[in-house]
């Protein structure tokens, strides 16, 4: 009866996938780089993530049942599968380096996990004591994700484990850097999902409700402050509206200066970092004085404290980024990284769904008191457009709603900057 059982589920998986869209998805580039080191793949709408190499193409299978069967991939095999008392994993790892091997269950729950120290070549593992059902293998290295399916038919009550057997190391002018590979991820029709490209310094944001095969082009623009620091950028808008180019992190640049002090036109670029913690600035940027982000010239889209080819967005800029994301009502939402790893909860309507990734910076208050307010649950990011002799135009998000705020603000507090490409 069990048997027949497991055919009869078999059976009405494979239907489903037959029925169901499977995309397949490629990377290409333009710009400033000729090649995709990286891409990580976010589902926006389920939370799920990936890493894989540029060259390998995105398998976006159903989200129900667990996708093909067939193990057919160059850089990673699985035999027997299904497995009865046990099977072994045989893997390319491309890079040297950690690598965590992972068997989960349908429910997401981890099985087994093993985390050791590879070198670049052909590993083998023993899989053994999975009990009778299906499983999702993932294996991550250093530039390397890889994941496949695993069937269990053993009835043997055993702890699960995953032991290490052999390894064939290859060569470094034989190390596996253009073998394609294609890599599984669970989506249902509709998720919104984020691809993050990287290429050494240059890294590009493009997002996508896939609807059916295609390819995805990153356009490497170079966005390197006098720092060094390197920014993800993100194309906001369409040929008929205008494309914006956008950092997609707040600027950190400068010289950490304490919350107490005033910011000077001292030749030397300061910035606060919140609470007067450099980790702060580290994961939500500096946070400036009008006057230090313009280096004190008060025309507007001046280059300020930008990247070279990039300047200060004015008013009109952030107005039509708004405008392209339909409105200050619900622009907020589209702009804000998605979940609460950074704002604060309930970060209603965020979906990021534009890859703008507005981080929670909050904001310091003038008056030489040193006095910060809003880490994680507000963001207010300067707009190069004065309002008064004191004041300047800003755009302020929040945690408990979805809108866009025009909120003008007194120069001398200090706030968020991006910057927008020449």
């Amino acid at each position: 009866m069990e048997k027949h059982t497991l055919i009869v589920i078999l059976f009405t998986l494979t239907m489903l996938n037959i029925q169901a869209q499977n995309y397949l998805i490629n990377f290409a580039v333009t710009g400033a780089s000729n090649v995709v080191g990286t891409v990580k793949v976010d589902n926006l709408t389920s939370g799920a993530s990936v890493t894989i190499n540029g060259y390998d193409v995105l398998h976006l299978i159903p989200a129900v049942g667990i996708g093909t069967l067939d193990i057919n991939n160059e850089t990673l095999h699985i035999y027997p599968n299904p497995m009865t008392v046990q099977s072994i994993l045989t893997f390319e790892a491309s890079e040297s380096g950690n690598t965590v091997i992972c068997i989960v269950d349908l429910s997401g729950k981890i099985v087994c996990q093993i985390s050791l120290v590879l070198s670049t070549g052909s590993h083998s593992f023993r899989i053994s004591g999975i009990s009778r059902g299906m499983y999702f293998v993932k294996i991550t290295g250093i530039n390397y994700n890889y994941s496949t399916k695993l069937i269990s038919q053993s009835n043997l009550q055993s702890t699960a484990r995953i032991e290490y057997v052999s390894s064939v190391k290859n060569p470094a002018s034989n190390q596996l850097k253009n073998i394609t590979a294609t890599i599984d991820m669970p989506y249902t029709d509709g998720d919104q999902l984020l691809y993050t490209g990287s290429s050494g310094i240059y890294s590009t944001i493009v997002t996508d409700v896939p609807i059916s095969s295609k390819t995805i082009t990153f356009n490497f623009v170079a966005c390197t402050d006098n720092d060094g620091n390197n920014y993800t950028t993100v194309q906001i808008g369409t040929g008929k509206s205008g494309i914006q180019t956008w950092m997609a992190e707040n600027l950190n640049i400068g010289v950490r200066i304490n919350g107490i002090l005033e910011q000077a036109d001292n030749g030397i670029i300061e910035k606060y970092c919140y609470n007067d913690s450099v980790n702060n600035c580290n994961t939500y940027g500096g946070l400036y004085q009008w006057n230090e982000m313009m280096q004190y010239v008060i025309t507007e889209g001046v280059k300020g404290i930008c990247p070279s080819g990039w300047h200060l967005p004015n008013d009109a800029e952030w107005t039509a980024l708004t405008d392209f994301l339909v409105g200050d009502s619900i622009a907020g939402g589209k702009m804000k990284e998605a979940g609460t790893a950074h704002w604060l909860s309930p970060n209603y309507g965020a979906t990021n769904s534009s890859g703008f990734t507005a981080l929670p910076g909050g904001h310091r208050y003038y008056g030489g008191y040193g006095h910060f307010e809003g880490l994680t649950q507000d963001a207010t990011f300067w707009s190069s457009t004065e309002d008064s002799s004191t004041g300047a135009v800003a755009r302020c998000l929040f945690c408990s709603h979805e809108d866009v705020d025009h909120c003008g603000s007194d120069k001398a507090n200090g706030s968020s900057a991006r910057c927008v490409h020449d």
